[in-house]
């Protein structure tokens, strides 16, 4: 398992609590939820390029210092919306997901929530990212009571602006939705195939990025803890 992450935080260390948690993989046997599927939509011209990666190791992502891809998103009411706008409303917390179908990213959304309050009360919002349509966010707002932004990269664009996307195997595909009800296609609206490696990014107002952790193990999440003591690091430094 290779950790991958950069700090912004000067020589601080920041404690890194993680959790094993992720979603299923090819070598995985553990059962999943139940998805109906539903007819898939055409694939996005812009993330069905050859280059895309084919295994969450080869992906390249941005760093601490890189500046944050100024993109159009959408929001649950299928509104677009501009990041560059988004980052400037506050320094921003952005958790990269796989999808509302996958039991440990819910996991993972649920832990950030209940230090939601503290990172608040610190000046900053969070932004959870996932290639989900709008209505499947709706439904997880609703379901899990997010008090949290979130946003649709249906088309994986933003996603692999950051150097995270990668394209998952038709082996996994096919055994998503055949074994465990999981229809990729029906969760985006596209049938590129493609997800985030997960992710999480702490972005300043001008669009810079402060804090970047990211690991192609999908088991491995950056801890609540280890976000919030990132966020008060980065506060102390500005000042």
């Amino acid at each position: 398992q290779v950790v991958m992450y950069k700090f912004a935080i000067g020589s601080v260390a920041v404690a890194l609590l993680f959790y094993a948690v992720g979603c299923q993989s090819t070598e995985s046997t553990e059962s999943e939820p139940s998805q109906s599927a539903s007819t898939s939509a055409s694939p996005s011209a812009s993330t069905a390029a050859a280059s895309v990666p084919t295994d969450a190791k080869d992906v390249s992502p941005l760093g601490e210092g890189d500046r944050a891809p100024q993109l159009t998103v959408r929001n649950p009411d299928g509104q677009d919306v501009s990041t560059a706008k988004l980052f400037s409303k506050a320094p921003t917390v952005l958790v990269f997901y796989r999808g509302a179908w996958c039991p440990y990213c819910n996991k993972h959304l649920a832990e950030i929530a209940g230090a939601h309050a503290d990172l608040k009360a610190l000046g900053y919002q969070v932004v959870g990212v996932s290639p989900d349509r709008p209505a499947e966010l709706k439904g997880s707002i609703e379901k899990d009571n997010l008090p949290y932004a979130l946003i649709s990269d249906s088309d994986m664009a933003f996603s692999h602006a950051f150097g995270l996307g990668f394209r998952v195997d038709d082996a996994t595909v096919h055994k998503y939705k055949n074994s465990y009800k999981i229809d990729l296609e029906k969760s985006s609206g596209y049938t590129h195939h493609q997800l985030p490696v997960p992710a999480v990014y702490i972005v300043d107002t001008k669009g810079v990025i402060q804090f970047a952790q990211w690991d192609p193990n999908y088991k491995t999440r950056l801890s609540a803890e280890a976000i919030l003591a990132a966020a008060k690091q980065i506060k102390e430094d500005a000042h």
